[in-house]
């Protein structure tokens, strides 16, 4: 079987390196100059940046399953940490969660019942929602926006805004306010519902092109598999011939945008073109700045959701710590807010002054600083959204990412997973 593979991101690795496994002759095709999609590596002031700070949690099993199929060891290119949300919102104000190395469900309940600047009763509260989650199997009635669902279960208060509306917006990356209920109660189902491994947070210690995309090229290419690098794939024929040769099958792995482009021209799959042109996105701004003499935050990664509305921090990651780069901050601000009206230098002196003020103390001069912003991110994660199939109308041909996915959020375990289904569902039907 000859396979060609549209879109390098981690979606169409994940795809590329079970085809090439299982001896299928792939071709990938990937516009950019690198692999990696929206989560690969770039050089700046003399650094190896990421293209946005990622992070990965235990419960993401098929990507460090993956990872250790291609020969990236999670242990050495992941730091793994207990689940912390730390918020140092100054001297009066400081909310910590911590789950400690219990086995499940002790763990969570020791956790939200050792939670630093929250109420008695918000922590039962909080405990109480999660078990009628548990109760109905993670299933609602209905979708309904993520505020919604935490206005029914009178989740209010500092931990709503620290523990439940901060990991809405850092997994689906969509505010509470637009956020689909069920997608993010999938995520509870596996993360803080899972067992205690599946909590931890997996950061990584290197770039992101050494933690998956560097290692599947190799592996791709080992297995007779080949790379075309700035090639840009503008239309799908009829006899699935592209780039001046011809496949047996393709596999889409593009965003949703481009991918309806592609499928628009096809009677067959113009249903799922209108589709995916309908979806809404979601920014993400990576601010990295340089400090001298190297600052070290006091754990790798901080919340900056103060309570005061005129703040924007979101969270602060150090990669001095995690990437062995000292003095390099991360900020990480996900979704439509204030901060994308603010230019590079004043976005990088605000979230400055929020740090100091969080930290209560006086930052050293910031050297060097680098904006990178990603204006369509991931898909908006609304109530309801219609996800498309892997296999479209059309014979041979597939499409992964994250959007496809219909269980999780625009993550790179959902980017992962959609690649492996395709790519197993492609080989089905070729043995048919």
């Amino acid at each position: 079987m000859r396979a060609a593979i549209v879109g390098g991101g981690w979606a169409g690795l994940a795809a590329a390196v079970e085809l090439a496994r299982a001896g299928a002759q792939v071709t990938l095709f990937e516009a950019a100059r690198q692999l990696g999609g929206r989560a690969r590596s770039v050089e700046a002031h003399g650094q190896r940046l990421d293209n946005g700070q990622h992070l990965l949690i235990g419960a993401y099993r098929e990507t460090l399953g993956l990872m250790k199929d291609v020969g990236a060891d999670p242990e050495r290119l992941l730091k793994r940490l207990p689940l912390e949300l730390n918020f140092p919102a100054g001297r009066n104000s400081h909310f910590r969660m911590r789950l400690p190395r219990l086995p499940a469900p002790l763990h969570l309940a020791t956790g939200l019942l050792g939670a630093r600047g929250v109420s008695f009763a918000e922590k039962i509260g909080a405990v109480g929602f999660m078990r009628s989650l548990q109760r109905v199997d993670y299933r609602l009635d209905a979708d309904c926006t993520v505020s919604t669902l935490l206005d029914r279960h009178k989740q209010n208060g500092p931990l709503r805004r620290y523990l439940w509306e901060s990991l809405c917006l850092a997994a689906l990356n969509t505010s509470p306010q637009q956020a689909s209920a069920q997608i993010f109660v999938n995520t509870l189902r596996d993360t803080l519902g899972g067992g205690r491994a599946a909590t931890d947070l997996l950061l990584p210690a290197a770039d992101l092109e050494q933690v998956f995309p560097a290692a599947a090229a190799r592996f791709i290419a080992a297995h007779g598999g080949q790379i075309r690098l700035s090639t840009r794939i503008e239309a799908i024929d009829d006899g699935f011939e592209l780039a001046g040769e011809r496949f047996d099958c393709v596999l889409l792995a593009v965003g949703p945008q481009h991918a309806a482009s592609l499928l628009a021209g096809q009677q067959a799959t113009a249903e799922t073109a209108r589709l995916l042109a309908g979806y809404g996105f979601e920014p993400i701004a990576t601010v990295y700045c340089g400090y001298s003499p190297p600052l070290r935050l006091p754990f790798p990664m901080l919340g900056l959701a103060a309570p005061d509305s005129g703040q924007i921090g979101q969270w602060v990651f150090d990669r001095g710590a995690l990437c062995g780069t000292p003095g390099v901050i991360a900020f990480v601000l996900s979704g439509h807010g204030a901060w994308e009206e603010l230019d590079r230098q004043t976005l990088a002196a605000q979230l400055d002054g929020e740090l100091s003020a969080a930290l209560h103390t006086p930052l050293p001069a910031i050297e060097w600083q680098q904006v990178i912003r990603e204006q369509r991110a991931t898909f908006s994660c609304r109530p309801g959204l219609q996800r498309p199939a892997a296999r479209t109308a059309r014979s041979g041909l597939w499409l992964a990412g994250d959007y496809v996915c219909a269980d999780y959020p625009a993550t790179l375990e959902a980017a992962v997973r959609s690649g492996l289904d395709a790519a197993r569902g492609m080989l089905r039907e070729n043995r048919t």
